[in-house]
């Protein structure tokens, strides 16, 4: 059995065993491994109560607090507290060395905080414990996106679509990477995809508009940019888009409008643009 198994193992059969104890009227509602796994719909503080309990349970196996340093690190993460989550992706890669979700939690922790070298470093560990890890591969691209290494960014997508294609976000992002390096009729199909997957992603739309504004479709653009802003009103990409589409169509006071409203809200977005080649 590998270690991934022996963890999943240890901790299902403490769920059994206090399920059991919960049946018979001796223990709580939710036990705190069924918390600490995020099972229930638990919130964050409560899956950090859980985690907790099972840390400092002198009854817990190094595989368990292993498994218990990583969900209570991906709660700490969800709460944006980077730092506490990522002293438990520590304590979790201590205890279980081969482990590959510590080192894939880290590395996102590491982006949120723009540490990309850190990040891509654990994408890079994660992955070679687990290289059919399509969750890695389509963080590790995200990471090479944001220091503007598209080539690496693309490989890294087109192995995390081949690997599991259901995994919703990867369609959108290697939209965006396609349209970022003009290969715009591949980009479409990928942002086609991410919008059939999420319909109400205001992500996908922003995405095909940047495609469209790079095919020279203006109508086009400007209507997935309207979708996109009645999805999330305030998204600086999409107002700045519509206005640069609406410009080119001939609308200059409605554009120059949005272009108004888009650096109110991100005073870089006009720079952000000229480096896609829109000016």
């Amino acid at each position: 059995m590998t270690l991934q198994g022996s963890l999943r193992s240890v901790v299902w059969l403490i769920v059994f065993m206090l399920s059991v104890t919960s049946a018979a009227g001796q223990g709580p509602k939710f036990s705190n491994v069924d918390l600490c796994n995020g099972q229930a719909r638990a919130s964050s503080d409560s899956q950090i109560m859980g985690c907790t309990a099972l840390i400092t349970s002198d009854a817990s196996s190094p595989q368990v607090l292993a498994v218990a340093y990583n969900n209570r690190g991906n709660a700490f993460s969800t709460k944006g507290e980077y730092e506490l989550a990522i002293r438990d992706y520590d304590e979790s890669i201590k205890l279980a060395p081969n482990y590959d979700k510590p080192f894939n939690n880290r590395g996102v922790a590491y982006q949120k905080k723009g540490q990309y070298d850190l990040a891509i470093q654990d994408f890079d560990a994660a992955i070679k414990i687990n290289q059919n890890y399509a969750n890695a591969f389509a963080n590790r691209a995200e990471t090479y996106q944001k220091i503007g290494n598209y080539a690496r960014a693309s490989e890294d997508f087109d192995e995390a679509v081949q690997l599991q294609p259901s995994l919703k976000i990867v369609w959108n992002e290697r939209c965006w990477t396609r349209a970022l390096t003009g290969r715009l009729q591949l980009a479409l199909a990928d942002c086609n995809e991410a919008i059939r997957t999420v319909p109400d992603d205001a992500a996908a739309f922003d995405s095909r508009g940047l495609v469209y504004l790079k095919l020279g479709q203006w109508e086009l653009a400007i209507a997935d940019y309207n979708s996109a802003l009645r999805l999330t009103p305030r998204l600086p990409t999409a107002l700045y888009g519509r206005g640069f589409a609406k410009i080119k169509a001939g609308n200059s006071k409605s554009g120059n409008a949005d272009f108004v409203a888009a650096k109110n809200l991100d005073q870089n977005i006009e720079t952000e643009f000229t480096s896609y080649g829109l000016h």
